[in-house]
């Protein structure tokens, strides 16, 4: 049923909200005075900092005139509040919102790949607790949008132009954001992709069909050298969503023609192309985590050439040389300051 606007309706269910605001001493002074969130839940530093700064860092991302309030974001002026919405400076698309779920504060001040805590790989995640004391005093961890707590992420498309069937795209993807692949499941879909499918593996039992899993092998795995491993997952994603995107208009077609013969043969066409992507995409996350093993095994990188590794020139199942990246000089600084001249060499040529 379409909801249709009725103000009567709203004007009322203000009054009743300022009256129960009053009738608890949560509020007094005049009707137009009134300010929802300053009355139910009043910004204070912990409230900007870890839920209104993400708000912040998406919008900054689609209106320019939105970084002018990095200081509230960062809780430093509360009294600077930011528009609880806008408009954007451009049309935006389904893959702007898939990129946007997957910010870290990149390019801010509060970029969580840059700072110690990103530890010499550039990671842009803190493990918990939010908070945490030392020497008396509260510190915290920055909160993004992009977390390796995301237990699922969507973005939906609703086309109201096209038959209900074809025009609800849902994009879904499981695990953190920054790694994940949203991938497209129609409104017209009739059964769940077995990789998405209910006690198909839980938190505890691991199954190599779930995409829950898949996509944790391969972020876990990332978390240990994010700077030179994430290059890699982002490079299949992008290859992914952006084929699954440029198929839309061509799936929406033919599904528009069998609509128009039979709706039961367009929600079975839908219900295929949905339920072969999910699992298309679960078993090629699962041999993107076999590469990533084999490429950046003990620490070392082997060499590629047109996504194939390199043997060495006996070519007798041992890898051609491979490379070593220098932890970054801040990383090394720090740790002499701490340990001294204890890992000085003294013996002759360094290796």
């Amino acid at each position: 049923m379409k909801k249709v606007f009725n103000p009567e309706v709203e004007v009322v269910y203000a009054h009743d909200v300022i009256s129960f605001a009053r009738e608890m001493k949560y509020f007094e002074g005049k009707d137009a005075d009134f300010s929802f969130s300053d009355t139910y839940a009043p910004v204070d530093f912990g409230a900007a900092r870890f839920s209104e700064a993400r708000v912040w860092s998406f919008f900054k991302n689609i209106n320019k005139d939105m970084w002018a309030y990095q200081d509230y974001a960062k809780g430093h002026n509360l009294s600077h509040r930011m528009p609880l919405y806008i408009k954007p400076d451009r049309k935006l698309n389904a893959k702007d919102l898939m990129q946007n779920m997957r910010d870290h504060y990149e390019g801010t001040d509060l970029d969580m790949t840059t700072d110690m805590g990103a530890g010499p790989h550039a990671l842009p995640y803190r493990w918990r607790p939010l908070t945490w004391k030392y020497e008396g005093k509260t510190y915290f961890n920055e909160r993004a949008i992009g977390t390796q707590q995301t237990g699922f992420s969507f973005v939906a498309q609703m086309r109201s132009w096209l038959p209900n069937a074809i025009g609800g795209v849902y994009w879904f993807a499981v695990d953190d954001a920054s790694t994940c692949v949203y991938t497209p499941l129609y409104a017209g879909l009739e059964k769940c992709p077995e990789t998405f499918a209910e006690n198909n593996g839980d938190m505890l039992n691991y199954s190599s069909t779930s995409a829950f899993w898949a996509f944790n092998k391969v972020s876990n795995f990332a978390y240990l050298r994010y700077d030179v491993m994430s290059k890699d997952i982002i490079k299949v994603q992008q290859e992914l969503e952006d084929m699954f995107i440029a198929n839309v208009a061509t799936v929406d077609a033919k599904a528009n023609e069998l609509l128009a013969v039979s709706p039961e043969k367009a929600n079975e066409y839908l219900t295929e192309y949905s339920v072969s992507n999910a699992n298309a995409v679960t078993e090629r996350w699962n041999r993107l985590f076999e590469y990533l093993l084999v490429k950046y095994m003990d620490g070392n990188i082997k060499q590629e050439k047109n996504g194939k590794f390199i043997y060495n020139e006996h070519n007798n199942g041992t890898p051609a040389s491979v490379s070593n990246p220098q932890y970054p000089d801040w990383w090394k600084k720090m740790l002499i300051e701490q340990t001294g001249d204890k890992l000085e060499y003294r013996g002759g040529e360094s290796h």
